[in-house]
Parts: structure tokens; C-alpha cells; sequence
């Protein structure tokens, strides 16, 4: 088997707004406005890249020159895109985020349809591929069908990232209608977790999640850390102290971290920890992968 990982999901190009003063509703606020590559397989796969890991990106770009951009820089940081495809006439997926001058979202607008084209017979097409990776990493961008289509056919342990409380639910209807009924790990927050388990607190929402065919899970509770269960063994992480400057991409960082400590043969549930480390390091960056986040991650 390759010492690689997969990651399979979105690509968008990230427009940015950062305010310098308060919010003021229907006015124009001073701010820093920055333009970049992002999306939460695409950021988790740039964060395992910057970790020393080989990475082939699974994802759909589009035809126009957003999707350009994309896919030179995505090239340029080193990922594998040979599993990846261009669509031409398909605009690429775009993401607009406003965070406020604590570095908190205040919104964001997520235009992201072409992910719709990474269908069952898109993965059917790559899964012998996928199969060679020692840890495959998808995020629900991907319908439930395609999750569905990992769920059943991935051979080696499958990550999955809820990225919201709207698209978390796919993961849960997917797992449902699996054959295998069986994931290997969950990372979702606080919220994602409420949403998919009907649970109030973070032990409820893993204990429901692990009786459904989840080995492991890692519930994120911002500044309250991370709550981690495999049914079995339970523990609850503190945050490390850190000093807020954008929050965005840190949920990304966490899961790839927690992948390298699986690679590097890491046992649950002090996987996390590394986890942790690595969402430090994103959150003191403006950045939504932290350059640097290497030395956070070997310190």
C-alpha cells in the first residue's frame, strides 16, 4: 500500500473579508478583502501537504479562470491532481466569507453546484485508485450518494468532515443506507452534532453516533476543546489558549491533524491532540492554512 492519503471533496476559490471596524448593517464597513484558494478537502489536503504528507486531491474544477487559479495553485503546493478533472463551461465553486474585526464569521455564501458533478460513477471511475491510499479524507460537499459510494467500496479507513449543520445530515443518510453501515471516523462540531443526533450535549451526540456505525468521533467545541469516543473510550481535550485571529479553516486543520497522527500510528483518542495543535496554529494566522503550521504540529 502507498503511504498516501486521499482527500475527495470541494474546491472553491475563497473571497475573504476581514473588517477593521464593527459590523454596521446595510453600510460599507473598512475592512481587508483577499482572494485565495480554499474549500474544506481542498484546505485539509493543503495542511496534510504542509505536514510532509503525499496527498492525491479528488475534486472537480471549473472551466473558467477561477478554476485555473485553482487548480495551478493546488498544483503548485504539491497535491497530486491526476484523479482530479477540469469541466469546461463549469464555473468553479466560489466562497464568500465576512468575518468581523475579532475574527469571528459574521456570513458567508457558499456557490458550490459543480460539486454535484463527483457522482457514484465519478468515484466508481477512481476507486481503485482511492484504495491505494492509506487513509482516504472526504468532506460532505459530496451528495449522500457519493458518500454512500465511499461508505461501501472504500477499502481502508474512510475520514469524513460534516462541514455544516446543513450538510451533515448527508453523512447520517448516507451511513443509513450503506450496506456497511460503518465509518471509521466522524469529525464534526458541537452544532453539526445536535443537528445529525438530536442530542444536547457532546457525550449524548457521540455515544448516539458510535451505536450507529462510527469507530471513532471527534466533536469540536471551539474554545471548550474536543470531545473525542470510540463507544469505548472517552475524553475530553482543552483548548490550547490561543489568541483569536480568524477562525476560518481551523475545523480543517483539526481533522488533518488528527490524520497525521493516524499515519504516524498515533493511538485514540491522543490522535486529537495534534488535532488541536494544528487549529492553534490556523487560528493565529490569517491565513485559512497557516503557513507555519508544520512547527506547530512538530513542536
Amino acid at each position: 500500500m502507498s503511504k498516501h492519503i486521499t482527500v475527495i471533496g470541494g474546491v472553491n476559490m475563497d473571497i475573504s473579508a476581514a473588517l477593521t471596524a464593527p459590523f454596521v448593517p446595510a453600510d460599507s464597513v473598512p475592512g481587508q478583502v483577499t482572494l485565495g484558494c480554499g474549500g474544506v478537502a481542498r484546505n485539509i489536503a493543503h495542511n496534510l501537504r504542509l505536514m510532509g504528507h503525499d496527498v492525491k486531491f479528488v475534486s472537480v474544477f471549473g472551466g473558467e479562470i477561477f478554476g485555473q487559479m485553482c487548480w495551478n495553485e493546488c498544483q503548485a503546493i504539491g497535491l497530486d491532481l491526476s484523479l482530479s478533472e477540469r469541466c469546461e463551461g463549469t464555473r468553479n465553486g466560489l466562497y464568500l466569507c465576512v468575518n468581523d474585526q475579532t475574527g469571528d464569521m459574521i456570513a458567508a455564501v457558499a456557490d458550490t453546484d459543480i460539486i454535484s458533478l463527483i457522482t457514484p460513477e465519478f468515484l466508481e471511475a477512481r476507486i481503485d485508485a482511492i484504495n491505494l491510499s492509506s487513509l482516504v479524507i472526504a468532506d460532505t460537499n459530496i451528495s449522500i450518494q457519493a458518500l454512500q459510494f465511499l461508505i461501501d467500496h472504500c477499502t481502508v479507513p474512510l475520514i469524513v468532515d460534516t462541514v455544516s449543520t446543513a450538510k451533515a445530515p448527508r453523512l447520517i443518510k448516507a451511513l443509513r443506507q450503506s450496506g456497511r453501515q460503518h465509518l471509521h471516523a466522524l469529525k464534526l462540531n458541537l452544532q453539526e452534532a445536535q443537528a445529525v443526533t438530536h442530542c444536547d450535549s457532546a457525550i449524548e451526540a457521540a455515544n448516539h453516533l458510535t451505536a450507529n456505525g462510527v469507530q471513532q468521533v471527534y466533536i469540536t467545541m471551539g474554545s471548550d476543546g474536543v470531545y473525542c469516543s470510540d463507544g469505548t473510550n472517552h475524553k475530553h481535550f482543552k483548548a490550547i489558549p490561543t489568541r483569536v485571529i480568524n477562525t476560518t479553516g481551523a475545523g480543517d486543520a483539526f481533522i488533518a491533524g488528527v490524520a497525521h497522527a493516524m499515519m504516524q500510528q498515533v493511538a485514540f483518542p491522543d490522535c486529537a491532540q495534534p488535532g488541536l495543535m494544528a487549529a492553534h496554529a490556523t487560528l493565529l494566522s490569517r491565513q485559512t492554512v497557516n503557513p507555519d503550521i508544520n512547527t506547530y504540529i512538530n513542536h
